[in-house]
C-alpha cells in the first residue's frame, strides 16, 4: 500500500482526539476536509459564539409564540450550539426546526429524549417497548432493527442525537426514575441490548447517548427532585456499573450522559454531583475509559444539579468538569457571562475552550450540518408511522413474552372441545384488545363483578381461568398491587386453575406473597394492543413463549428465568411486512370495499388476509343494512352461503374418505339406497364433488309449497312449533317435518342433463348432507360442530345462529317478498336450506371472517390445525386435484379451483394450486398453498334484494384478491 505523506499523517494523528468516535472507518481524505470545515467555521467565532457553541437549550412544540421567540433569541443573539426537543407534535417540531436553523450562523444540533421512540416526547409518532421489555428479548437483532427504524424516524425529523440507550443496571427495584428505561439488573443482558440498539442508531446516521454515566440503577431517589446517593466501592462500580460504558466505548459509541448524582466512592466532596465532578468526567470517562466522543451532562435543570449552584455557575463547573454540552441550561445569557469572567480569571483557558467547541463542530460535520437541508414537511406523519414499525413491534413484545410457570405445561391450552375458560380482569387500565384476542381462538366469557365471591361462583364450572393484571402503560406509573388484587388473584388461584398474565413491569409481582396456586404465570411487560396479541398468541399456542426475566423477583424468580414452549400451528396475528406483504400495497384494499359500499353493492363487508400463519389484515367496513344503524364489526356474522360446501360437508365427507367408508369411484346407488333405483345410482363421489354428475343446477323446491297468492300454503305450513310441524324457515313458520324427504325424492326423480359436462348444482351437497347423517346417526350441523368447529375454536361459526347470538350480532340477508315474506335475519338465505331446518349440505352456516380463516388454514395445512389431524395430508391433495381440467372443468373435488380461461372465481393471479369457493350471499374464500395465503370476503349484497350482483359484476372481490397479490414484496 502506498505510503500517506508525513503531513497528512500528522493532521489525522493530532484530529483523531475529538473525532475517533465519531466514525472509525473515516478515510484520510475526509478528515482533512472535515478539519478544514471545523477549523474554517471556529475561527471566524467570537469569544461568545464559541461559548454558545456549549449550550444545548429547550425547545418546545407545544407552547406559544412567545416561547418560539426566546429561543429565536437565543440562536440569533447568544449562538446556542443546540436544542433539546420535548413535548410537542412532528410536524410542528419541524417546522420550528427549520425556523430555528434558517436563523442560526452555525447549524444547530438537534436532539430528543426518544428512549422508545419520539412518541417519549411527541404525539403522532411511533412509540417501541420500554428497555425492560427488551431486557426480556434474547434476539439482540431485533432491538438492533428497532435501533436502525428509531434512527431513519429521527434523521426524518432532523434530529442528531438520540438520548439513548439507558444503560443503567436497575439493581434496586423501587428505583423511582429509571426501573422501566433499564434493560435489567444484568450488566450483560444490559450491555447486549444497549449495544444493539447503539449500532441500529448509528448505522443510520443518528449518534446514540449512553446514560446515566456513572450508573443510576441502583438509587431510590430521583435526580429531578434531589442527589440521589449511589453508594458503592470503586471495585463494584468499576465491574458492574461501568462495565456497559467500557464495552460501548469499543463498539465507538458516539456521546455519554453524565448524571447528577452522589458517589462518596468517586467524588470525595460531600454532597458533590457527578456531573461537575473532574474526577468522574475527566478522569474516570476520558482517562480511564478513554472516551474522546461528546459528553452531555444530564439536564441542569434538574434539582440534583440547580440545588447545589445557581444557573450560570452550574453550567460553568460542568464545563470545567470535562463536559463539551451543557443540557437544558437555565439561563445563557448569565451562563455566558460567567464563562467570560473566568477566561479573564485565567480559570478557562481557550485551549479547554477549543477541544469542546472543535469537538462539537467535528459532530456536526459527521451529522452533515456543514451541507445543512431542511426537513422536508410532505408525507412526514406517514414517514414515521409505517406499516413496518408495527411488523417489528410485533416481533418485540412475542419475542418478550416470558413463562415464568407452567405447571403440567398448562400453556399452550391444547384441546379447545375440552375447555371452558374464563377471563378475570384486575387493574384499573383497559383489557379490550386482550379480550377480544383471547375470542379469536375459542369462547372466553368475561367474568366481570366488583363481588369476589360472587366471582368464585360463577368459575366454578369452568377448566381454566385467565387472569389479566392491567395497569396504564407509563414508563414511570405505579404497577404495584394493592391487597384487594392480590387476594383476587390468590383465592381465584386456589379454586381454579389458572394463567395469570401481568400486562405490567416485572417488579408488580413482588407484591404477590406465594405463586404456589397458579398454575402458569405470564409476563407480558407493557398495556398496549402488541402486548395483548402477543399474550393471547402464547396461551393458544400460535407463538411459543421465548422471553427471559430482566430482573429478579425476591426469592422466587431469578434473572434470566423463564420456560420455552413451542407453537402449535394455529393462525396468529402481525403486520404485513411480518410474513412478506407490502402494508401501504395492502391497504389499498380499504378504497375498493369503500367503493363497494358507496355504490351500493353491498351495505357491508369483512376482509380478513393471512399469510405464513399470519392474520395481517382483517377488517369491517359499512353496516348491516342501508339505513346504517349498526356498523359492521369483526365479530359479526354472515351467512356464509355456498361457502357451507367447503366448510361443513366437504371436510366431513374427507373424513369419511380418510376412513375409506367412501372412495372417489363411489357410487350414489350404494351410498343412498333411495338413489338406488334412480338414473343418478352410477353418479361416483368424484363426479358429484366436480359438478359433472349430469345434476340440474337448482330446483324451486320451496314453489311447491305456496298458494295460489305465492304465499307459504297452510298444507305445508304452521305459524307455530309442533311435533308435525318442525322444521323452523322463520320467527313464525314452521314447515311439515317430513318434507325433506320430498326434498330428496325431488331430487331422485329430476332429470339427468343430456351430456356429461361441468354444470354447477347444489344437488351434490344435498346429497352428501343426507348420506352423512345416515351414516353417522348425527345432524350435520352437530356432526360439523363435533369434528371441527369445537377444537378450531370456532365459536361464531354455526348453523342457525339465532340459538346463540343476538340478532345485532347477525347482517340480514335480504327482505324477502317471494317465499317468507319477512326480512332474513338469523335465518339461512337460501330457500332449499331454510326447507331442511336451516342446516343444507349446501348452504346454512353463518360465520365471520376469522372463523372462516381457521377452516382454510387448516386445509392450507393440510388437514392440521392446532396439531389436531383431522384427516391425512394424502386425503387432501386428492380432493384439492383437477381430475378434469383437460376436459375444460376447474373444479377440484368439492373445492373451486381458479379458471381455466379468462373468467372465473378468482383474479386469475393464484397459482393453480390454490383452491377455495365463492357463496350466493357475497362471500369468498380462497387459499394458495404456494403463496401461504388465506384470503376471506363476507358481504351481504343480497340485501335489500338478490337479483342485480353488482358485487360481482364488478370484480370486487377479485380486485381486492389481485391487491393482495400486488402487495407480495418477495
Amino acid at each position: 500500500m502506498r505510503k500517506l505523506p508525513i503531513l497528512l499523517l500528522l493532521v489525522v494523528s493530532i484530529y483523531t482526539s475529538y473525532s475517533q468516535n465519531i466514525s472509525k472507518t473515516i478515510v484520510p481524505n475526509k478528515l482533512v476536509t472535515q478539519k478544514k470545515w471545523v477549523d474554517s467555521i471556529y475561527n471566524k467565532m467570537s469569544f461568545e459564539e464559541k461559548v454558545g457553541q456549549l449550550f444545548m437549550v429547550a425547545a418546545y412544540s407545544n407552547k406559544n409564540e412567545n416561547h418560539f421567540k426566546e429561543i429565536d433569541q437565543l440562536v440569533e443573539k447568544y449562538n446556542v450550539g443546540g436544542l433539546i426537543f420535548f413535548q410537542g407534535g412532528p410536524v410542528r417540531q419541524a417546522k420550528l426546526t427549520n425556523r430555528y436553523q434558517s436563523k442560526s450562523k452555525v447549524p444547530l444540533f438537534i436532539g430528543i429524549d426518544a428512549e422508545w421512540g419520539l412518541s417519549m416526547r411527541l404525539d403522532s409518532t411511533y412509540r417501541y417497548p420500554w428497555n425492560m421489555t427488551l431486557g426480556a428479548v434474547q434476539d439482540y437483532k431485533l432491538i438492533e432493527e428497532m435501533g436502525k427504524q428509531m434512527g431513519r424516524q429521527s434523521k426524518r425529523m432532523g434530529i442528531h442525537f438520540n438520548f439513548a440507550p439507558v444503560v443503567d443496571i436497575n439493581t434496586n427495584p423501587k428505583n423511582p426514575i429509571i426501573g422501566n428505561r433499564s434493560f435489567g439488573e444484568d450488566k450483560i443482558n444490559v450491555t447486549n441490548g444497549a449495544e444493539a440498539l447503539m449500532i441500529g442508531l448509528q448505522s443510520e446516521g443518528v449518534f446514540a447517548t449512553a446514560k446515566h454515566f456513572p450508573g443510576h440503577g441502583d438509587t431510590s431517589t430521583d435526580s429531578h427532585h434531589t442527589l440521589p446517593m449511589v453508594n458503592f466501592d470503586k471495585q463494584r462500580l468499576d465491574d458492574v456499573e461501568l462495565y456497559p460504558y467500557k464495552e460501548l466505548i469499543n463498539k465507538g459509541l458516539a456521546s455519554v450522559m453524565v448524571a447528577h448524582l452522589n458517589v462518596p466512592s468517586l467524588e470525595p466532596r460531600e454532597g458533590y454531583p457527578t456531573s461537575i465532578s473532574y474526577n468522574v468526567v475527566t478522569n474516570i470517562l476520558k482517562k480511564e475509559l478513554g472516551f474522546t466522543g461528546l459528553i452531555f451532562t444530564d439536564a441542569l435543570n434538574m434539582k440534583g444539579a440547580s440545588n447545589f449552584k445557581e444557573p450560570g455557575a452550574i453550567d460553568l463547573e460542568a464545563f470545567l468538569a470535562g463536559n463539551d454540552v451543557l443540557l437544558f441550561a437555565e439561563n445563557v445569557p448569565v451562563a455566558i457571562k460567567k464563562f467570560q469572567e473566568a477566561f479573564q480569571n485565567g480559570s478557562l483557558t481557550e485551549e479547554r475552550l477549543e477541544q469542546s467547541v472543535k469537538k462539537i463542530l467535528a459532530y456536526k460535520y459527521k451529522a452533515g450540518l456543514n451541507d445543512y437541508k431542511p426537513i422536508e414537511l410532505n408525507n412526514l406523519y406517514d414517514d414515521l408511522n409505517k406499516s413496518e414499525y408495527d411488523a417489528l413491534n410485533y416481533l418485540l413484545y412475542e419475542n418478550a413474552l416470558t413463562l415464568l410457570k407452567n405447571k403440567e405445561s398448562i400453556v399452550p391450552i391444547k384441546k379447545l372441545e375440552n375447555e371452558k375458560i374464563a377471563y378475570v380482569k384486575i387493574g384499573n387500565d383497559d383489557e379490550t384488545e386482550f379480550l377480544s384476542k383471547l375470542n379469536e381462538y375459542t369462547k372466553v366469557d368475561y367474568i366481570n363483578s366488583t363481588n369476589l365471591d360472587s366471582v368464585l361462583v360463577k368459575l366454578k364450572d369452568y377448566t381454566k381461568v385467565i387472569i389479566g393484571y392491567h395497569k396504564a402503560d407509563g414508563a414511570w406509573k405505579n404497577h404495584d398491587l394493592s391487597f384487594r388484587e392480590q387476594l383476587w388473584i390468590e383465592q381465584i388461584s386456589k379454586h381454579n386453575k389458572t394463567i395469570v398474565t401481568f400486562f405490567t413491569k416485572p417488579y408488580s409481582l413482588l407484591k404477590i406473597k406465594s405463586f404456589d396456586k397458579i398454575e402458569a404465570l405470564l409476563v407480558a411487560y407493557q398495556n398496549n394492543n402488541f402486548a395483548h396479541t402477543a399474550a393471547a398468541e402464547a396461551i393458544f399456542g400460535a407463538i411459543g413463549c421465548k422471553g427471559r426475566l430482566p430482573v429478579s423477583i425476591n426469592d422466587e424468580f431469578y434473572v434470566n428465568d423463564g420456560f420455552t414452549t413451542k407453537k402449535m400451528n394455529r393462525l396468529g396475528y402481525g403486520a404485513p411486512e411480518n410474513v412478506g406483504l407490502d402494508g401501504k400495497i395492502l391497504n389499498k384494499i380499504d378504497s375498493i370495499a369503500n367503493y363497494a359500499i358507496d355504490k351500493k353493492m353491498t351495505p357491508g363487508l369483512q376482509v380478513l388476509v393471512a399469510r405464513k400463519g399470519k392474520i395481517v389484515y382483517e377488517k369491517s367496513f359499512g353496516y348491516h343494512t342501508y339505513d346504517k344503524k349498526l356498523h359492521v364489526k369483526n365479530t359479526d356474522l354472515y351467512d356464509v352461503a355456498s361457502l357451507t360446501k367447503i366448510l361443513a360437508t366437504l371436510p366431513n365427507v374427507m373424513i369419511q374418505f380418510d376412513k375409506g367408508k367412501l372412495k372417489m369411484d363411489s357410487k350414489l346407488g350404494n351410498m343412498l339406497p333411495v338413489f338406488n333405483q334412480s338414473n343418478k345410482k352410477n353418479a361416483t363421489l368424484v363426479d358429484m364433488l366436480t359438478h359433472q354428475a349430469r345434476f340440474y343446477p337448482w330446483i324451486g323446491f320451496y314453489k311447491a309449497t305456496l298458494d295460489s297468492l305465492g304465499k307459504p300454503d297452510a298444507k305445508y305450513y304452521r305459524p307455530e312449533y309442533s311435533k308435525e310441524f318442525s322444521i323452523q324457515v322463520t320467527d313464525k313458520l314452521y314447515l311439515r317435518s317430513d318434507y325433506n324427504d320430498t326434498i330428496i325424492k325431488a331430487i331422485a326423480d329430476s332429470e339427468l342433463l343430456p351430456k356429461v359436462q361441468y354444470k354447477y348444482s347444489d344437488f351434490s351437497f344435498i346429497i352428501l348432507k343426507q348420506y352423512l347423517e345416515k351414516t353417522t346417526g348425527k345432524s350435520l350441523d352437530e356432526l360439523v360442530e363435533n369434528n371441527f368447529y369445537k377444537s378450531l375454536g370456532a365459536n361464531r361459526m354455526l348453523y342457525n345462529p339465532l340459538r346463540r347470538f343476538s340478532k345485532d350480532e347477525i347482517i340480514p340477508t335480504e327482505i324477502d317478498n317471494y317465499f317468507r315474506y319477512d326480512t332474513i335475519q338469523g335465518y339461512v338465505h337460501d330457500m332449499a336450506a331454510a326447507m331442511q331446518g336451516g342446516v343444507g349440505g349446501h348452504a346454512g352456516v353463518f360465520s365471520n371472517s376469522v372463523e372462516v380463516a381457521k377452516m382454510m388454514q387448516m386445509f392450507l395445512q393440510k388437514g392440521n390445525y392446532g396439531e389436531h389431524q383431522y384427516f391425512s395430508e394424502s386425503t387432501f391433495e386428492k380432493f384439492n386435484t383437477c381430475y378434469y381440467c383437460k376436459d375444460e372443468n376447474r373444479r377440484g373435488v368439492g373445492f373451486d379451483k381458479p379458471q381455466l380461461g379468462e373468467s372465473g372465481p378468482t383474479c386469475g393471479c393464484v397459482s393453480m394450486t390454490s383452491f377455495g369457493h365463492t357463496g350466493f350471499t357475497g362471500t369468498m374464500a380462497w387459499a394458495d398453498p404456494e403463496k401461504e395465503i388465506v384470503y376471506i370476503f363476507l358481504s351481504n349484497r343480497t340485501y335489500p334484494e338478490a337479483k342485480t350482483n353488482v358485487l360481482s359484476r364488478e370484480n370486487i372481490r377479485e380486485n381486492i384478491q389481485k391487491v393482495i397479490y400486488e402487495s407480495i414484496i418477495e
